[in-house]
């Protein structure tokens, strides 16, 4: 099954090449992430995250809720096993 995670973005930056990336924080953890599916993401939006690309653009309570429901799955875990950002 794939899952989209919710995370909240700290910083847009664009990479060498002109892509439209951005700092996103899950939690804590934070990940380089491609923004080109969501161009309108903005500092403070959350975003759902698939394999490093953002697909929607969601609210906080929205996010709150996804994170609430894959806490109480054990889903969280695998967040928290890494700690470098990438």
């Amino acid at each position: 099954m794939c899952l989209a995670i919710p995370g909240k973005v700290i910083e847009t930056q664009p990479d060498e090449h002109g892509v439209h990336m951005a700092r996103v924080s899950f939690g804590g953890l934070v990940k380089r992430i491609c923004l080109e599916f969501t161009p309108e993401a903005k500092e403070g939006d959350y975003v759902l995250v698939h394999v490093g690309f953002a697909l929607n653009v969601i609210d906080e309570a929205e996010a709150e809720r996804t994170y609430e429901a894959l806490r109480e799955l054990g889903q969280l875990d695998e967040l928290s096993d890494s700690t470098a950002e990438s």
